[in-house]
C-alpha cells in the first residue's frame, strides 16, 4: 500500500469523511445533510432505493460534483486531488472497455497511463481472476468477465480507496465468492472499499459496516446485525394455496405481505398471533417463523421512496 496505510493509521486521518454534506441541482435536493466517516480498511456497503441519493454521494467522493454545502475529504484531502494522487480508484457497471482490444492489452494500456511497470499487468490479471482469456477480446467477454476487467484496471494504481457500483453484476456464484475473497484480503492489508450492490446478501456477508440512505439521508449505519435490529418484528412463511392479498392484509398485526407461488411471507410484530390465526382460520400450513433479514430491513427503513436524484 502506499503513504496513507501507514499515516492514517497513525494519525486518525479518515478514509472518507463527509461533514454535513448537502448536493442540490436547481429545487431537488439529492443529498441532504449526510455525515459519514469511514476508517481506513473498512469495507462499507452503501445502500438505497433508486433515486436516494447514493450516486450523488459517489460522484462527490471522486471529484465528479461537487457539494453545494458542508465537506468532503478522501484521506485528508479533496477528492479531486485524491484522485489525481491514485488515492481513489472506481468499478463503475458500465462503460470505460474498448472491444477491440483485448483484456490483456487493456490492462497494458491502463498500466502506461499510471506508469506501472510491465509486472504489474500480469498481477492485475490474476488477481481478477482474468489468466484464463487474457488473450480474448473484450467484446467477446461476457458481462461477468468485462466486471473484472474493471476491477483489474481499478487496481493498477494501488488505490487506497476502491468504489464498487454492482461489481459483481454478470457474475456466477463461483465468480462472486472469489471476487469478495480478493475484496477482503484487500481490506485485511488496509484497503478501504465502498460498494453498492442489489445483491443485499452480499452487504450482509462481506460489509463491515451497512449504511441505508433514504431521500439523500442516512437512515441506518451500523454492523449488518445492528441494522437488522433496527427493523423490528419478525416474519411468518406459510404454504397456503390460493391466498389473496386482500386476505393476508385483513390478518390483524400485518405490516406488508409477499406471496410467491404457494407460498406467503407475513412481515409484522405480532407474528405469534399472525401464526396462531393461520393455523386456527385457514387452510396455511408448513408455517416458520424467523427473523427479519437485512432485505426485510432495506424494506422497512427506506420504504416509501418518492423522489429520484
Amino acid at each position: 500500500m502506499t503513504l496513507t496505510d501507514t499515516a492514517a493509521t497513525a494519525t486518525g486521518v479518515a478514509a472518507v469523511d463527509l461533514d454535513g454534506v448537502v448536493k442540490r441541482f436547481g429545487a431537488v435536493t439529492a443529498v441532504d445533510g449526510i455525515s459519514l466517516r469511514i476508517r481506513p480498511g473498512e469495507v462499507v456497503a452503501l445502500l438505497g432505493p433508486n433515486g436516494a441519493g447514493k450516486t450523488t454521494t459517489v460522484d462527490m467522493l471522486l471529484g465528479l460534483s461537487q457539494p453545494s454545502s458542508g465537506r468532503v475529504q478522501v484521506y485528508g484531502q479533496r477528492p479531486h486531488d485524491a484522485v489525481a494522487l491514485g488515492l481513489v480508484s472506481a468499478v463503475m457497471q458500465t462503460g470505460g472497455l474498448l472491444k477491440d482490444y483485448t483484456v490483456e492489452e487493456t490492462v497494458r494500456l491502463t498500466a502506461v497511463l499510471f506508469g506501472k511497470p510491465a509486472t504489474a499487468v500480469g498481477e492485475a490479471i490474476e488477481r481478477a481472476g482474468l489468466t484464463d482469456v487474457a488473450k480474448r477480446l473484450v467484446g467477446k467477454c461476457s458481462g461477468g468477465q468485462q466486471q473484472r476487467l474493471r476491477f483489474a484496471m481499478a487496481l493498477l494504481p494501488d488505490p487506497e480507496l476502491l468504489i464498487l457500483d454492482e461489481p459483481t453484476t454478470g457474475m456466477d456464484v463461483a465468480g462472486r465468492h472469489e471476487f469478495w475473497s480478493a475484496i477482503r484480503d484487500d481490506a485485511r492489508r488496509g484497503r478501504t472499499v465502498i460498494f453498492a450492490t442489489h445483491y443485499l446478501e452480499e452487504a450482509d456477508a462481506y460489509a463491515d459496516r451497512v449504511v441505508f440512505v433514504r431521500r439523500g439521508r442516512i437512515v441506518a449505519d451500523g454492523t449488518s446485525a445492528e441494522v437488522k435490529a433496527l427493523a423490528a418484528g419478525r416474519t411468518v412463511r406459510a404454504t397456503w394455496p390460493g391466498a389473496t392479498e386482500a386476505e393476508l392484509t385483513a390478518i390483524a398485526g400485518v405490516e406488508r405481505t409477499e406471496i410467491r407461488g404457494d407460498s406467503v411471507w407475513l412481515h409484522g410484530n405480532d407474528t405469534d398471533s399472525i401464526a396462531r390465526y393461520l393455523l386456527t382460520e385457514t387452510g396455511a400450513r408448513d408455517l416458520e417463523i424467523t427473523s427479519r433479514n437485512l432485505e426485510d430491513a432495506f424494506l422497512a427503513l427506506t420504504a416509501d421512496e418518492e423522489t429520484a436524484s
